[in-house]
């Protein structure tokens, strides 16, 4: 369904849309959308902010009230670019943000990802569903991380296993995997897909995304030992990390053995601006971030005693897999 109180963008979003096999409707107010979403229950809403009655805020907001339509995905439309009109869309339940005017092959690539996750939770009936789609569409915006959350769950799980984890903590590293990095949703594409290195003011930016993340879960009582996870994946054992310079045992364990896994699945995966490099130099790379003081030597050990030793799952197209 695509809303939006210009005519023109309507047939534009639709003629887009249909040539990609999709059948679209289409409403001009936010009243008429609410009611067309209870009649049609469409798989998607193009959903423009600005409209002559209700904004798209409220209606995003309404929907995802509604246990009936809150696992329906929304994406805003928006002419602002604005961290604060992310954040307020965040706040309304908001799964992803297009920026005016159109960018067809960014439309088709954005609903056809948020299609595909919304076969994955049709049958989820819990809020927690709603959060985990949100993270999911990071990875839709990125294509050179797909894969990322899948693999960081997996991995996290399995070395919290095998160092005697019990089933809640176990439980917390498996959905952290998915959840540590949404608050990059709250992030502007120019950082986010940035294909060089960033600026001084734009890793102060990127940083802020575990401050979001960590406001995103707090409302969830189901996502309460995740938190930490969300919030502390980036801090050092010296207190260099990010975003609190938590040191030593302050920062929790679930955290620590996230940190790991993100630096072994990043070194070992491609990126635009890298090559994947194999597991024995992410090894060494580790045990680099030992020697400085950033990490736990045991739980290093124990992970890479599990990978070495072919404990750990592998994913197909993993530097590590071959």
């Amino acid at each position: 369904m695509v809303v939006d109180d210009v005519r023109g963008n309507i047939q534009l979003a639709t003629a887009l849309l249909e040539r990609e096999g999709y059948t679209v409707t289409a409403a001009s107010t936010g009243r008429d959308a609410l009611d067309a979403v209870a009649r049609d229950q469409p798989d998607l809403i193009l959903l423009d902010v600005m409209l002559p009655d209700l904004d798209g805020f409220e209606i995003c907001r309404r929907l995802k009230a509604d246990a009936a339509t809150r696992l329906l995905p929304v994406v805003l439309l928006t002419a602002r670019s604005d961290t604060a009109a992310r954040i307020h869309g965040i706040e309304a339940g908001a799964d992803d943000f297009i920026t005016k005017p159109f960018n067809p092959p960014e439309i088709r690539a954005r609903v056809r990802s948020l299609i595909r996750i919304k076969r994955y939770t049709d049958d989820l009936e819990t809020a927690e569903s709603v959060i985990v789609s949100l993270a999911l569409t990071i990875e839709a915006r990125d294509p050179s991380i797909d894969g990322h959350c899948q693999r960081l769950a997996a991995y996290a799980a399995a070395l919290g296993a095998h160092i005697g984890l019990g089933e809640e903590d176990l439980a917390a590293l498996e959905r952290g995997g998915y959840l540590h990095d949404v608050g990059k949703v709250g992030l502007p594409d120019a950082v986010l897909l940035k294909p060089g290195p960033l600026t001084r003011d734009e890793y102060e930016h990127m940083k802020t995304h575990t401050l979001i993340g960590d406001r995103l879960c707090g409302e969830l009582r189901s996502l309460r030992r995740v938190r930490p996870v969300v919030r502390g994946h980036h801090e050092r054992l010296d207190g260099s990390g990010y975003p609190d310079g938590l040191r030593g045992d302050a920062i929790p364990l679930l955290a620590q053995i996230m940190g790991i896994v993100d630096v072994f699945d990043a070194l070992t995966t491609s990126r635009p601006y890298k090559r994947a490099l194999p597991a024995e130099c992410a090894y060494e790379a580790l045990l680099d971030e030992v020697s400085r003081g950033w990490r736990r030597r045991d739980l290093v050990d124990a992970f890479i005693g599990l990978t070495a030793s072919n404990l750990m799952p592998r994913f197909p197209g993993s530097a590590c897999s071959s």
